[in-house]
């Protein structure tokens, strides 16, 4: 009932931007929140930032002040743009959508997209 399509990945060398896009497309939802996660080889998933509908942020310390978040919530869409990236970012990167399905009640559901892979190399 709901897709999440990544795309924007890739490789960038140190100090370099890539800008990601993840776009939702799906009906009878209520969505809450947006947010990035990424997994980087042999470490468990972290919350990368989130975004609300209302435009609340929240960023994990490791990118406060090089990443940006932000949404279309009419095309159901959340992007990230990735400043000054190095080593320790390059990971998978997955997109969230937090909703709840109209006509099912208040319980809220996770919806993931398929990743997309960062690599910051020199």
């Amino acid at each position: 009932q709901v897709q999440l399509v990544e795309s924007g990945g890739g490789l960038v060398q140190p100090g370099g931007s890539l800008s990601l896009s993840c776009a939702a497309s799906g009906s009878r939802i209520r969505v809450n929140a947006m947010a990035w996660y990424r997994q980087a080889p042999g470490k468990e998933r972290e919350l990368v930032a989130s975004i609300t509908t209302d435009g609340s942020t929240n960023y994990a310390d490791s990118v406060k002040g090089r990443f940006t978040i932000s949404r279309d919530n009419a095309k159901m869409t959340v992007y990230l743009q990735m400043n000054s990236l190095n080593f320790e970012d390059t990971a998978v990167y997955y997109c969230n959508l937090r909703a709840r399905l109209l006509g099912l009640g208040l319980q809220e559901y996770d919806y993931w997209g398929q990743g997309t892979q960062v690599t910051v190399s020199s």
